[in-house]
């Protein structure tokens, strides 16, 4: 008698491999993961193969791209290598624009995780508080935040943190009043956890996926931030950042139009990354593409 075939059962794959299958089979969100890489790979390594002071005059002010080989990309109203200043100026855009996202989404989940599993009075208390800070114009509000301080990096990236919450709270809210019925949630009730202990090892992870998805849409609108108030004056002069050099540069946009074009773009496909991989991180997280 023949041995009877052997049938393979192929390996359950975890939601994380399933949510990258579709990520990567989205082809705008490899292009938003390639244009980030890009912007990201010029900020950290361009420094050690481009080694010019940003702030250095270098040459002629209002110099044209092309027309002298040792400053590729021209230069600005004041004689400074525009190149240097966008390698440079990536940095400090890039950084606030984490660290703001960071404290958005760090406010944001606190107050929106209490307020969601708490509800009632608890509830009532934290939404007002959010109401508040959500119907004030949060580019004015950050102006005035950045004003009455020294406007630093650190400083800009808490205004625009402090003034950025109210919608990751939200979100945040209504993901845990959704999970915190669940089943699940009722059994390590019924075990004798804390509150705790339910609300950030066993709620929090359920509720990620939409919270990663607001975490990268957060991060392109501090960078718009960010170069919205460094453009108005109100960041710091001492550190380079595109928003430096698109205000810097401004009444000089009708006779040198790279002044302020090159940093803007760099500005454009940045937040263009940002969005297009949060696009991406939004259709793999959602339960409905994976049944495609």
């Amino acid at each position: 008698m023949t041995a009877p075939a052997r049938t393979t059962v192929p390996a359950a794959r975890g939601p994380m491999a399933e949510a990258w299958d579709i990520f990567r089979r989205s082809p705008s969100a490899m292009l938003g993961l390639l244009l980030l890489g890009l912007v990201i790979l010029m900020t950290f390594a361009g420094p050690f193969l481009y080694q010019v002071d940003p702030f250095e005059i270098v040459w002629a002010p209002l110099t044209p791209p092309g027309e002298e080989a040792t400053i590729p990309l021209g230069t600005d109203n004041l004689g400074r290598d525009i190149l240097a200043g966008l390698i440079e100026g990536g940095s400090a855009t890039l950084a606030v624009g984490f660290a703001a996202a960071a404290i958005t989404m760090l406010i944001g989940v606190v107050i929106g995780a209490y307020a969601g599993f708490y509800g009632g009075i608890v509830d009532d208390m934290l939404m007002r508080v959010t109401e508040f800070f959500q119907v004030l114009p949060p580019l004015l509000f950050a102006m005035v935040v950045v004003t009455l301080f020294q406007p630093t990096l650190v400083n800009v990236a808490l205004a625009i943190g402090i003034v950025s919450w109210p919608q990751t709270a939200r979100l945040t809210r209504s993901e845990f009043r959704r999970i915190r019925t669940l089943e699940y949630v009722s059994a390590m009730r019924a075990i004798g956890a804390g509150d705790g202990n339910i609300i950030w090892r066993v709620i929090l992870p359920n509720a990620l996926p939409p919270l990663i998805v607001s975490a990268t849409l957060t991060i392109g609108m501090a960078i718009l931030f960010e170069a919205g108030l460094s453009f108005l004056g109100l960041s710091d002069p001492n550190v380079m950042s595109w928003g430096l050099m698109i205000g810097s540069g401004r009444e000089y946009l009708l006779d040198a139009w790279w002044v302020v074009t090159l940093p803007g773009a760099m500005i454009f496909l940045t937040v263009l990354g940002v969005s297009l991989v949060g696009d991406g991180l939004n259709d793999a997280f959602n339960p409905r593409m994976r049944e495609r």
